[in-house]
Parts: C-alpha cells; sequence; structure tokens
C-alpha cells in the first residue's frame, strides 16, 4: 500500500470515530492551527523568501493575515453555520419540523498553490475543519521550501490522523487522486483543473476548482486615470504578477494610451524603486520554467516599461507591453507574470465584446466614474467576480463568495460560502405519527377532491416568520384595544 493510500486510510478512519464533529473539537484544531501561524510565522516567512523572494511583511500582508481573518471568523460563527437551518413551509408541513442541517462531507483532498503557497492551501483548510471534515493536504511541490515546512510543523498543532500533510510531485498527487474522497479542492491552472475533474469523476467526487485566466482591466477615458494606474500597478505587480486574480491586460481606447504607460511607469518607479531588482519588496519568478516561459512571451510585442531580466536571478523587472493585440503571443495563455500588455479599443462596446469573445476571467477589472458604465459591464459580462475602481481587495472581504465561473473555475469559498462548499445540506423533515385524517389526501384513490385539497395545501407557501409576525401584530392590538376599552371604562 502506498504512501498516500495509507494517509487517505487513516484519515478516514480516524473521521469515521466520529471524532471531528463536534463544534468544541473543531474550534480546538482551528486554534491550534492559528496557533501555528502565529508560533511559525518566522519559519513561514523565510520559506515564502526562499520560494519567491518575498520579504517578511509581504508575506505577512499577503498570506498570513487573511488566514488568520478566516480562522477568527470560523471560530466566531462556527456554532451559526453549523446550526439546523429552518425553512419555510407549505400548508401540508406546517405542524411538521422541516430545516437543513450541516453535516461534514468525509475526507476532502487540498490540492494547493505554489503562488501564495500557504494562503491559498490553509485556507480551504480552515473551511474543511469548520465543517468537521478531515482533510488531506498536499502542498505545491513547485514552492518546495513552504511544502517542506508545512509538512515538517503542521503535524505539531493539528491532529495528525485526520490533517495530514502529504508531499511530492506529479507521481504522488496523481497517487492521490487514484483514492476516493469526498469533495476535492484543487487551486492552480486550467489544464490541471481538467485532470483532477476527470480523476474525480471516476469515483463521482464533487470538486471545487479555483482556476484562473485572463482577468481584463478596463479604463474608461473620461475616469481618474492617475488613480486607476496606480491601483493597477499595485494589483498586477504585487508577487511579481504571480497572483490569480492580478490584472491580465488593459483596454482602453487609443487616445489615453501614452498616459496610461506614463502613469504606471511613475508608479512602478514609486512603489518599486529606479531599481526593482535590488528593492525587498519585488520578489522572483518561482523558478526558471516559468522565467523563460515569460520571456517568450514578450515576442512580437513592443516593450513600453522595462523590459529587463536576469536569468540566473529569475528576476523579470515591471514591464508593460504595447502594440499587442488579441492574436499577440502574450495573449494567448494566462501571463501569471510582471508583463502587462495594453490593448486598444474604440470604447466600453468594443471592451465587452473583446471580454466576451473569449473565457469568462476569474474577474474583471473597470475604471470609471460612470455608474450607468459599470453596471452595462456588469449586466452584458460574466466573470467571476467584477471589482469597480480598485484590484485585489474582493478577496479580503470573507462575505463575498471567491471563485471562478466557466474555464476559470467551480464552486467557491471564504467565510460561510467555504463553510456550505465542504459541508452537506442535509434536507430534514420529522413528522408526527398523528393526524392521519389530514394526510388522506395523498392515498390512494386520487379523486378530483383530494386533487383539489392537495394543490391548497402543496401549493400555499407558509412564511413561518411573517404568520409569528402577523400574530404578535394581532396581540399587540388587542391588548391595545383592551386598554383603550378600559381607560374608557375608568373614564
Amino acid at each position: 500500500m502506498s504512501r498516500e493510500q495509507l494517509a487517505v486510510q487513516r484519515a478516514r478512519k480516524s473521521f469515521q470515530t466520529g471524532k471531528s464533529k463536534p463544534l468544541e473539537y473543531r474550534i480546538h484544531q482551528l486554534k491550534s492551527l492559528l496557533r501555528f501561524i502565529t508560533e511559525r510565522r518566522r519559519d513561514i516567512a523565510d520559506a515564502v523568501k526562499k520560494d519567491l523572494g518575498k520579504s517578511a511583511n509581504g508575506t505577512e500582508l499577503f498570506e498570513t493575515l487573511g488566514l488568520e481573518g478566516e480562522i477568527k471568523l470560523a471560530i466566531e460563527k462556527l456554532a451559526e453555520w453549523a446550526a439546523p437551518r429552518p425553512v419555510e413551509k407549505n400548508l401540508l408541513t406546517i405542524t411538521d419540523e422541516v430545516y437543513v442541517q450541516p453535516e461534514p462531507l468525509g475526507v476532502v483532498l487540498i490540492i494547493g498553490a505554489w503562488n501564495y503557497p500557504w494562503s491559498v492551501t490553509l485556507q480551504p483548510l480552515v473551511a474543511a475543519i469548520a465543517a468537521g471534515n478531515a482533510a488531506i493536504i498536499k502542498p505545491s511541490e513547485v514552492s518546495s521550501n513552504s511544502s517542506k515546512v508545512m509538512e515538517e510543523l503542521l503535524p505539531q498543532y493539528l491532529d495528525k490522523d485526520l490533517f495530514p500533510v502529504v508531499t511530492g510531485g506529479v507521481s504522488e498527487t496523481q497517487e492521490l487522486l487514484k483514492q476516493k474522497f469526498d469533495h476535492v479542492f484543487y487551486t492552480g491552472s486550467s489544464t490541471v483543473g481538467r485532470i483532477v475533474m476527470e480523476a474525480a469523476a471516476r469515483h463521482l467526487t464533487p470538486v471545487t476548482l479555483e482556476l484562473g485566466g485572463k482577468s481584463p482591466c478596463y479604463i474608461d477615458k473620461n475616469c481618474d486615470i492617475s488613480m486607476a494606474c496606480r491601483r493597477i500597478t499595485w494589483g498586477k505587480f504585487v508577487n511579481c504578477g504571480q497572483t490569480c486574480i492580478a490584472p491580465d491586460f488593459v483596454l482602453c481606447e487609443p487616445s489615453i494610451q501614452s498616459r496610461v504607460v506614463e502613469e504606471i511607469k511613475k508608479c512602478i518607479k514609486e512603489f518599486y524603486t529606479e531599481n526593482p531588482e535590488t528593492f525587498e519588496d519585488y520578489g522572483r519568478i518561482i523558478n526558471q520554467h516559468h522565467f523563460k516561459r515569460l520571456m517568450g512571451l514578450m515576442e512580437g510585442s513592443t516593450v513600453a516599461v522595462g523590459g529587463g531580466s536576469d536569468e540566473s536571478q529569475c528576476y523579470i523587472a515591471p514591464t508593460v507591453l504595447q502594440d499587442v493585440t488579441g492574436e499577440s503571443k502574450v495573449m494567448k495563455e494566462e501571463i501569471f507574470g510582471p508583463l502587462l500588455p495594453i490593448i486598444t479599443v474604440s470604447g466600453v462596446d468594443e471592451a465587452i465584446q473583446f471580454i466576451n469573445e473569449r473565457e469568462k476571467p476569474l474577474v474583471l477589472y473597470v475604471f470609471s466614474n460612470d455608474n450607468k458604465l459599470i453596471k452595462r459591464v456588469i449586466a452584458e459580462t460574466s466573470s467571476g467576480a467584477l471589482l469597480a475602481n480598485d484590484c485585489l481587495v474582493h478577496f479580503t472581504v470573507s462575505a463575498l463568495p471567491f471563485g471562478g465561473v466557466g474555464n476559470s473555475g467551480m464552486g467557491c469559498y471564504h467565510g460561510l460560502h467555504g463553510f456550505n462548499q465542504l459541508s452537506h445540506l442535509r434536507s430534514c423533515l420529522i413528522k408526527q405519527l398523528n393526524m392521519e385524517a389530514f394526510n388522506n389526501m395523498r392515498y390512494p384513490p386520487h379523486t378530483d377532491k383530494k386533487l383539489g385539497w392537495a394543490r391548497f395545501f402543496l401549493l400555499k407557501q407558509l412564511n413561518v416568520g411573517r404568520v409569528r409576525r402577523m400574530a404578535l401584530l394581532a396581540a399587540l392590538a388587542g391588548l391595545a384595544a383592551f386598554v383603550v376599552q378600559r381607560f374608557l371604562q375608568w373614564g
């Protein structure tokens, strides 16, 4: 039996004992995960520095702060999330107990990504623990230092049987995907996402696929262009552009293209100095394979800003490309690096057409002071999310579901959405063994009279909350009438 099979087997046996289900146990594990992040902050930062060249402050800002927030939210809200959820009844079930009960799915496989090796691996784990599941944690082998630290240190804080860390490359991941899980949560490319989904389908296992794609960014010529470019520069070049929700390309009218280029150039200098290569908050491309891929994507486009590189350091400067068309090499795949192409369009009509002719992106950005234009883009396009006048920050809002649509993914997480995603929302109806005369309408023979009663009782929805409010109002009205009557009598 392989190492991967043994890990899954132990996790399932441990889950079947029921120890992951009590809310107290889930909260204990969540608090242990929070303690891990707090106590091992330096180990995490050192690993990310080796993997991606990111500073300690950058790691805290973009990796662990959001993770801490998710854990604290889950601890605070868990009793509410896991409680039975009453639903509306019809007249046929008015005396019954009818509700939705969230319950754990079982054993979840979490396959993380290398670009944010802690955040996108452990945030799904928060949801899995909160929902009462066991989880196999598979960090990306590409971010090898983070993977090693996770394998060595996380088991010192979490239940080793319920939440094992399984490391390795393609062959180990393939072996894991042969096993039966109750849910697979994958973050990464669309290409691998298809492989994961195909493997899960053999066991009829549901999947959450957090993928990516080419997220467009439309700049309206009448907006505050300097402010728009400032926010786009930040969103694009953080983590060297290796962010699934980074703006992939800019769409703007030819009349503002040179202004956009100049404003972005100024912001790059402000954020990363004259020499980003020596600036601690500008990281590195993850490896030489991706370095060469990115350098190849620039072929055929004009470098307007940046373009410098050092293969030995996996360094590529923040770069803006112009004279780009939809057929350019850089537009054939998700960039996932510090290259920002600018494509000119005649206006919002052509921008919408350009977006809709391609796969649905993970996020669509639009910068405009015109609320009608923003609402039009929302109405006439489709994407995992839409963000107007800023970049990336929707990821920080736990109340918003984070996920893609179509080629950019399926399913979502964050906050309650993650809890629901990794729970089975079980329909429950509890009826008493009495009032049989009331139930006769459903038994044969099915006469016209019975059908008429059935239509009335089944099609009449009953909003219990509204009925209670009406009853309360009626009681208050009765009390008021009584008080007035007594007052008049005393008078």
